[in-house]
């Protein structure tokens, strides 16, 4: 259980944070970018929840904790030092990755094919999942680059790059299951 008895620490006033296994590093390095963009994802999900009923509310929130889980793997370096710690890391795992996907494909069910790029739009909630998406897709990005200096869980890729797509699949079905997409008209505006 986590006990936090003062929020600020003054730790960082020299522009370092720790990382999950202690070390020190600069707050511009290319983790905590990583995961700081991983809570900042899971910021604009909550947004989302305020919109989202039911079923899609409860998923949206297991996506939360996933989040947060993935903000723990990422701020732990040195998984080859995993087994040696005495309370293992969290790490995101396959399993998390393949929920998603059956979700995807669950919600894919219910849509017609596109025939046309869509415009992030069209309800509230469909407006807030594809800014989820786009967040996640740079928090995925970020993480990408990560992984060329450092290694990183690569379930924590694969988690991203579905996640993207499940805000996608989950803004067509919060658009009355995709006939309320918002369509791109190419060159409509010359």
């Amino acid at each position: 259980m986590v006990v936090l008895n003062k929020i600020y620490t003054k730790t960082g006033d020299a522009g370092e944070t720790a990382l999950g296994n202690g070390a020190r590093v600069a707050k511009h390095s290319m983790r905590v970018t990583a995961y700081g963009t991983v809570d900042e994802a899971n910021s604009t999900v909550g947004l989302a929840r305020l919109h989202a009923t039911a079923d899609l509310d409860d998923r949206l929130a297991a996506i939360q904790n996933d989040l947060f889980d993935l903000g723990a793997d990422l701020c732990r370096p040195d998984m080859e030092k995993d087994a040696e710690t005495e309370y293992p890391p969290l790490r995101v795992s396959d399993g998390q990755v393949a929920r998603l996907e059956a979700e995807i494909d669950s919600m894919n069910d219910k849509l017609e094919p596109l025939r046309s790029f869509i415009l992030p739009g069209g309800s509230a909630l469909a407006a807030h999942l594809h800014l989820c998406r786009t967040v996640s897709r740079r928090a995925e990005r970020l993480s990408v680059e990560l992984a060329t200096m450092e290694a990183i869980n690569p379930a924590a890729v694969k988690y991203l790059n579905r996640l993207s797509d499940w805000f996608f699949v989950a803004a067509r079905i919060a658009n009355n299951d995709g006939k309320d997409d918002v369509l791109w008209v190419p060159g409509a505006n010359r």
